[in-house]
């Protein structure tokens, strides 16, 4: 038995996290369902820069979109809808077995509405219906002026990814947004089984403190958050609160693993998916880490919540003068800047083929 299909028979979901049209033209995409186990697939700005700038796939489409596309955002969602409509095609049958709890693609709404609560909602209604599939996650990220727009998509019914979480404190926050949102359903009589995820960030957090902590606690600290944030979702699974939204049909936000791909040469390139094995959880893989845990993985016990050891390894990270809390909020921060910067880097791609395209025509 392959690694993956080892760690999915455990009870977690393995999504890619990447999309190209290479991917899906190929067939490399179905192969990976097939053979890996691959049960979803996640996208952001910088995935879809790399893709758009490094090929010419989309170069068809983009000319037959230039005499109608309002805007270089515009034309972007038509080429990146396109893409997720195939993928979420291929994870249908994943979606209907599941019954929707598994199958899902990830798009996300421009990086610029990450301070904007209410352009964030609009452009996440708009998008989700411009999409036209029952499984497609709109991605929202977990900032405080993201959290009222979480609310207010799960309550108009448009499945969430909460994105750029990257403490247990945040994904408390957006877990509360998420259930008020469910809540305001079941109180105005309507279907509380609106689809989520919460998107905890990990390998972030041991590049941040790479080279300022002692060489025993490299490659330490994104574990120990993690194992701090699902003591936290597995408290609120069991709390009266959540049971009483499962008691009427509502459904539980999973929690997913994000940022896995190891990022330190010396350490194992699996390393952050055999630590964060758990059931009832995702883990979205980059495409060279998913490869490799399918090659050379190896499963080494379920992931526990928090304990002493945990709180031990945190407190030498204070010890060693690292503000836990100060960073988790630099993270989100510097994670929101980042995919501006990808996504005007993505908008500049998109100009400069429209104005390529028009100047040879």
């Amino acid at each position: 038995m392959k690694p993956t299909q080892a760690l999915h028979d455990l009870g977690q979901s393995l999504w890619l996290d990447n999309v190209t049209r290479e991917l899906l033209t190929s067939g490399t995409l179905q192969r990976y369902i097939d053979e890996l186990s691959v049960t979803g697939l996640t996208s952001n700005p910088t995935i879809f820069d790399h893709a758009i700038r490094s090929s010419d796939a989309y170069d068809a489409d983009i000319a037959r979109q230039v005499p109608v596309a309002s805007s270089d955002e515009n034309l972007f969602f038509d080429l990146a809808l396109a893409d997720l409509r195939r993928a979420a095609d291929l994870f249908q049958p994943v979606f209907s077995r599941t019954n929707g709890v598994d199958g899902w693609v990830s798009l996300e709404v421009s990086p610029l509405l990450a301070h904007d609560s209410k352009g964030t909602l609009a452009a996440a209604q708009e998008l989700h219906r411009r999409g036209g599939k029952s499984n497609l996650f709109i991605k929202i990220p977990g900032t405080p002026e993201g959290l009222p727009a979480i609310e207010e998509a799960i309550f108009a019914g448009v499945p969430v990814n909460v994105t750029l979480l990257f403490s247990q404190e945040q994904y408390i926050a957006a877990a509360e947004a998420y259930l008020r949102g469910v809540e305001r359903r079941i109180a105005a009589g309507l279907n509380p089984a609106v689809a989520s995820v919460a998107s905890v960030f990990v390998s972030r957090w041991d590049t941040a403190v790479r080279g300022k902590v002692p060489s025993e606690l490299d490659n330490r600290l994104g574990i120990a958050i993690a194992r701090r944030t699902y003591q936290a979702y597995r408290e609120l699974l069991a709390s009266p609160r959540f049971q009483r939204v499962a008691n009427v049909g509502g459904r539980a936000q999973r929690l997913l693993w994000a940022s896995t791909g190891t990022k330190d040469p010396k350490a194992p390139d699996t390393l952050y998916v055999t630590a964060l094995a758990a059931p009832f959880t995702v883990n979205t893989m980059p495409e060279a880490t998913l490869k490799a845990f399918g090659d050379h993985g190896e499963l080494q016990g379920i992931l526990a919540p928090a304990g002493d050891d945990c709180e031990a390894v945190l407190a030498a990270f204070r010890k060693a003068g690292v503000d836990v809390d100060a960073l988790a909020r630099q993270l989100q921060d510097d994670g929101a800047s980042a995919f501006v910067k990808s996504w005007n880097d993505l908008m500049s791609c998109i100009a400069s083929k429209r104005a390529a395209i028009r100047k040879a025509s």
